[in-house]
């Protein structure tokens, strides 16, 4: 695109939610930069569509925190260096933090992070026996202990293994608990969970963990649900699905340098793309 004028727009006094209307801006086609003025941050944005530009802010600071926002800041290519002592940032980041994430995406995050934090302060071989696998599936040992079928999802082996699955979590789980609703979202968690640990084991035996198989079944529904009910407004745009899939077929070959759950993976991605398509069935059954 060639460089266009940029001019003024609108001036506020938080710089995460200039930043945020800026990224929203650039999905749109519509160049858009922040600059630092007085006691605020002014988004400056292309002449020519200054009037569709106000517009799209009026949309915006009516509800800052709807999906499409925090989309286009996750998909923007651009990175912005955020000031550090930016009014209440803190403050905002937290707020933002919470209010795109509904109870079932916070309870599992945080679920997850306990976990972790317990392995790590010395209880690590009590915690993984309470959530590992059944070394031999059975009905008896399903009865016993039903909640091993879902435990490994929860248990992490590094910092890069959580922060990579948790962060995804919040994103797209958070995105899908708002769109969608909780019950959307806890069929996800549990239809994936138990298919893609059941795989794991069926391939591999009981020493395995993570959430990565939940992720994927998000990374799937959202995809599909963009594809099928874009209306819906959830969407994840093309590198991101790039990059996953990618990821996927990685572990299947022998670059990688750890053990990777890629039946965990597949299963999830297949459980989520599923769960979307049945979706869309229903809603096209009502719409007929």
């Amino acid at each position: 695109m060639l460089e266009q004028t940029l001019r003024p727009l609108v001036k506020v006094t938080q710089h995460n939610i200039a930043l945020l209307f800026c990224n929203y801006l650039k999905t749109l086609n519509i160049q858009a930069q922040v600059i630092t003025e007085d006691a605020g941050f002014v988004v400056y944005c292309q002449d020519d569509k200054h009037e569709i530009a106000q517009q799209e802010f009026e949309q915006f600071i009516a509800d800052p925190y709807q999906v499409k926002y925090q989309q286009a800041a996750w998909q923007s290519g651009d990175v912005t260096d955020v000031n550090p002592h930016a009014p209440a940032l803190l403050t905002s980041f937290k707020s933002q933090f919470l209010s795109h994430a509904g109870i079932v995406t916070l309870t599992i995050f945080a679920l997850c992070w306990l976990v972790f934090i317990a392995s790590n302060l010395g209880w690590a071989n009590t915690v993984f026996h309470h959530l590992q696998f059944y070394s031999t599936l059975n009905l008896d040992a399903v009865l016993q202990a039903p909640h091993r079928l879902l435990g490994p999802a929860f248990y992490h082996f590094s910092w890069l293994h959580i922060v990579f699955n948790t962060m995804w979590w919040w994103q797209l789980g958070g995105s899908i608990e708002r769109t969608t609703g909780k019950f959307s979202l806890i069929t996800l968690l549990l239809v994936s969970a138990v298919l893609s640990n059941i795989g794991q084991f069926m391939v591999d035996g009981p020493n395995f963990g993570g959430l990565s198989g939940v992720v994927y079944a998000l990374v799937g529904y959202v995809w599909w649900m963009g594809w099928l009910i874009p209306e819906k407004g959830l969407s994840l745009s093309k590198p991101i699905i790039g990059f996953m899939l990618f990821w996927l077929l990685l572990g299947y070959t022998s670059l990688m340098p750890i053990n990777v759950a890629n039946t965990a993976h597949l299963l999830g991605l297949l459980s989520g793309c599923l769960l979307a398509y049945l979706q869309f069935l229903k809603v096209k059954k009502h719409t007929y």
